[in-house]
């Protein structure tokens, strides 16, 4: 295949950098079901804020040709011409934290209806070992009446973007790839060597891609879980768990890991995919699930605490002012998906306190929308009873907490960025 002819479905933190990187050097269609995002996304504007606004306006095109370019689209018929279809809809988990592939089976549909012979279907979106062949290929034969590694190829390649992160972009982390058959592999991998700079690594199967995925955010998480788990055991001794981790840092293999909420579309999700699969076989993993359960406990952890220290303060609980700084999962970025900082929320409202939250990169409709919370992106001008900075953005390192707390008032710093002495911190 020398002429590639690029799909790209869904058009969210992974998909769109991916769909604008490929366009450089390929025609490309990106495809989302959304029309709205569709909609906005031609006209040169992406409120995710991964693809800076230049960069976008740069590869996008105005019709869909053969050119090298960016189209984005809600209509199937529009993919049909495409010869290389990428996939990278999100893979959720359901609120009993099963699985969700539903996201996954319907995109596979969408492919498997315009599939051709000699086409390519790359999977980027996270899943458990086994899935994309098990699940997602039976998908694309049924709708396209044609056969697996006959009539078309599959390969799976984890997508690794760390939303907000503006150093290390799609281009610049290295992608590990693979192939259903060695031809697809070399042709996959190939793809991507030419528009990662960073370099590919050629995979052995695709099983094993899928496992490598899955395994990098399971690590971290089992490692934030540990030290989550000592700010607690840390702070029965009155001991502050930073310096600690200070002190312990300055031996050269120890890992740097802080204490924290973990939410995200990644982190706070993958490890239950490798744990639903490892249980349908007949083995319940121990540390994977006691990790999660320690790092799910943390925003009632934050809420509780701030109410200990409240009430130490000699400060009446109910009907009290609390402020809580921030909503997104991580720093500097709009992505509000899983956020952990909504438990202590729900948390801090069951003490019937009065809880105001501020966010200058969230969208406030988007919060009231997926968590049903009214937040403002302007800090009010008022004091409170309480203050949590719960996500590290830019805009609150300068804050003077003086400003909106009175003498007595609380200041719980869960991202430790404060000064010490400034704030109780996680």
């Amino acid at each position: 295949m020398k002429n590639h002819n690029i799909t790209v479905i869904g058009l969210g933190y992974v998909g769109l950098p991916l769909a604008a990187l490929f366009a450089s050097k390929y025609p490309v269609i990106g495809f989302d079901i959304n029309n709205t995002r569709v909609n906005e996304l031609q006209s040169g504007v992406d409120n995710t804020l991964e693809v800076e606004k230049d960069l976008l306006q740069s590869v996008l095109k105005t019709s869909n040709n053969n050119e090298v370019g960016l189209y984005c689209s809600h209509q199937p018929e529009d993919i049909e011409k495409s010869n290389v279809y990428i996939i990278t809809v999100p893979t959720p988990v359901d609120k009993n934290n099963r699985p969700m592939l539903t996201p996954l089976i319907k995109a596979s549909e969408t492919v498997g209806k315009v599939l051709k012979k000699g086409d390519i279907v790359v999977y980027e979106s996270t899943v458990y070992p086994g899935a994309t062949e098990e699940d997602c290929v039976p998908i694309l034969e049924k709708f396209s009446g044609l056969i697996f590694n006959e009539d078309f190829s599959v390969g799976y390649s984890p997508e690794r973007i760390n939303p907000g992160d503006k150093n290390h972009t799609v281009e610049k982390i290295l992608k590990v790839t693979s192939g259903s058959n060695p031809k697809a592999a070399k042709i996959i991998d190939g793809l991507y060597k030419n528009v990662i700079t960073a370099g590919t690594h050629l995979a052995p199967s695709i099983k094993v891609a899928e496992a490598a995925k899955v395994i990098e955010n399971s690590q971290r998480d089992i490692n934030i879980a540990f030290v989550n788990e000592l700010a607690k055991i840390f702070n029965l001794m009155d001991i502050d768990t930073g310096e600690v981790l200070e002190a312990a840092a300055t031996k050269w293999n120890f890992l740097p890991f802080k204490p924290g909420l973990v939410g995200g579309h990644c982190i706070g999700v993958d490890p239950y995919y490798l744990a639903q699969k490892a249980q349908e076989l007949g083995y319940h993993p121990e540390i994977i699930l006691s990790g999660r359960r320690i790092n799910d406990s943390m925003g009632e952890y934050v809420a509780s605490e701030a109410i200990k220290q409240m009430i130490d303060n000699d400060i009446k609980i109910k009907n009290s002012k609390i402020l809580v700084l921030g909503i997104t999962f991580k720093e500097n970025c709009p992505d509000v998906r899983n956020t952990k900082v909504i438990d202590v929320i729900h948390h801090l409202k069951t003490y019937r306190t009065n809880v105001t939250v501020v966010d200058p990169w969230a969208s406030p409709e988007e919060v009231m929308h997926e968590y049903g919370v009214e937040t403002t992106t302007n800090l009010p001008n008022e004091k409170f009873d309480a203050v949590i900075l719960a996500v590290a953005h830019n805009q609150f390192l300068s804050l003077d907490m003086n400003t909106i707390t009175n003498n007595n008032s609380v200041v719980y710093d869960v991202k430790s960025i404060l000064e010490k002495g400034k704030a109780k911190r996680l």
